[in-house]
This record gives structure tokens, C-alpha cells and sequence, in this order.
């Protein structure tokens, strides 16, 4: 991962946030080569101590083959991301890419049938709280649960190794700063619209700080 200090988050508040905000995350492990899904992955735990869940098809996804206790992963969650051009800037200068992402290295564990339903439980809850009719893991007719666990296997992913970064320009001038959130708030893409947040809420704190 790009690591360079200004970007850098080291504060185990800010990743375990990040993580709940963006739990659409990359599964990455080496088999006969390197091989990536993507996946709901959640925390159990707390900022200072979590670790990691999720669960994979072991008829349509490859890495079932490579999955098994002890075999080290990476999980990638992504944050708001966009392009901004330098002619937004008042010296013309170089072109960049903002975003913000979490890097986890895990070492996985296999989960019991028990654990694999107690994850699927909170999985569940996690996403149908916010829906206007939710329907919870227990109102699914037993027959489809029965009909759906042998057909996925569960892991927890311990993690051993955090690397977060938010580049969100810092170290530019306030004009600068100002005229990216501007264009990227005209842009149609939506992840470019959620990075205005991000970039505000990142210089409201430097501002704060240096109160």
C-alpha cells in the first residue's frame, strides 16, 4: 500500500469505522495464483480488538479450494474515490486520485456450522435494519436456510497486519482545497459526491487540531 506519513491513519477508531462503513470488501489469497472476490466481510469486537467474518460459495468461487486454518489473506475495504484535475487549482500543477482505503492481513479459520449461522444472523440483521419491511434470518422458511448452508463455508479472518490510508489533500492550499470540493460536487458519479464528505470532514479536523 502507498503509505506516505500525511496520509497514513494509524488511529484504531478510524480503521474499525472505516471497516463498518465499507464492509463491500476485496477477499485476496494466493492459490495457483493470486485470486480475488468480493464480499460483505464484518467485525466482531471493538476497535482495540476485532476480528474479522465472512463466507464464500464452495461451488462457485475457486479459493474454497485454497481456504483452511492458518491460511494467511488480505481484505481490502474501499472508501469514496474520484479523479481531480489540476486546472481546478489555481497554479496549474499535476493531476491526482483521491481516495481512502483499509488494508487487513488475516490469518482465516474454518467456522463450525454454529458460528457459520450465528455470522449469517448478524449478517443479515446488519442490512435489513435499515429497510422499511426488514426480514430477518429467522423469518427465512427453514427449508431455503437448510438448502443454502452446505452450499457456503464460513471463516473468521484474525487480522495480523493494518495499513489504512485517507489521501485526501492534505497539504494543499485552502483555495485549492475548496475549488476540488466544488468540482467533485458537480460530478456525476456518486463515489466522487460521497469523497466531498470525506475531504471536509478530514480538513475540519486538521483545523481543529491545529486550534
Amino acid at each position: 500500500m502507498y503509505q506516505k506519513d500525511k496520509y497514513v491513519k494509524n488511529d484504531p477508531e478510524y480503521v474499525y469505522e472505516f471497516i463498518n462503513a465499507h464492509p463491500f470488501a476485496t477477499f485476496v489469497l494466493n492459490g495457483d495464483r493470486l485470486l480475488a472476490t468480493h464480499i460483505p466481510v464484518l467485525a466482531d469486537g471493538d476497535p482495540k480488538n476485532f476480528r474479522l467474518f465472512s463466507h464464500i460459495s464452495n461451488e462457485y468461487n475457486e479459493q474454497i479450494k485454497y481456504l483452511e486454518n492458518g491460511r494467511e489473506a488480505l481484505l481490502i475495504f474501499h472508501g469514496a474515490q474520484a479523479y481531480v484535475s489540476s486546472s481546478w487549482y489555481k497554479r496549474k500543477g499535476v493531476s491526482t486520485w483521491d481516495y481512502s482505503a483499509v488494508h487487513v492481513n488475516v490469518r482465516l479459520k474454518i467456522q463450525s456450522g454454529n458460528d457459520l449461522e450465528e455470522s449469517l444472523k448478524k449478517l443479515v440483521r446488519r442490512f435489513e435494519q435499515e429497510q422499511d419491511s426488514p426480514l430477518y434470518y429467522d423469518e427465512i422458511p427453514d427449508k431455503m436456510v437448510k438448502g443454502l448452508i452446505p452450499h457456503i463455508t464460513g471463516f473468521w479472518a484474525e487480522p495480523f497486519k493494518i495499513e489504512a490510508i485517507a489521501k485526501l489533500h492534505q497539504g494543499y492550499k485552502k483555495e485549492d482545497v475548496d475549488s476540488t470540493i466544488n468540482h467533485l460536487r458537480k460530478q456525476q458519479d456518486p463515489s466522487a459526491r460521497r469523497l466531498v464528505e470525506d475531504i471536509r470532514r478530514e480538513h475540519e479536523s486538521d483545523q481543529n487540531q491545529n486550534r
